[in-house]
């Protein structure tokens, strides 16, 4: 038996993680797939991204599913999440402000403090 934490099972929070962020880039690959399939009669992007794209997709909404369920996420997050899955850059944030694990540090993105000017004694 695995032990978990009380945000449910790390590892599927981190397929999670993973699925949303392939979910996202796939489609904006697909955009410019489709973008020089029209451009540049080249098909052959969207031949092989498309399915790519829909399994993913697919993915990140299972995925979701089952950690709105697990987690007992509030409605709003598990539809605007869902949501995110069809606009182009939107399971970006998903994944940095949702699905990153709830116990982590948050990460160092603050400068450091600016040193103070030097007092003038005159």
């Amino acid at each position: 038996m695995t032990r978990q934490t009380p945000h449910g099972d790390p590892r599927i929070r981190a397929a999670a993680r993973a699925v949303s962020l392939a979910e996202a880039t796939s489609f904006l690959l697909l955009l410019v797939a489709t973008a020089v399939k029209y451009a540049a009669e080249h098909p052959q992007g969207v031949r092989v991204l498309g399915p790519i794209h829909g399994v993913l997709f697919l993915a990140y909404c299972a995925l979701v599913g089952y950690l709105a369920f697990t987690e007992r996420w509030a409605r709003r997050r598990t539809i605007l999440a869902l949501v995110a899955s069809v606009l182009p850059v939107a399971p970006f944030f998903v994944e940095r402000h949702w699905l990153r694990d709830p116990a982590a540090p948050p990460a160092a993105t603050t400068a450091p403090p600016a040193a103070k000017p030097a007092s003038r004694t005159s």
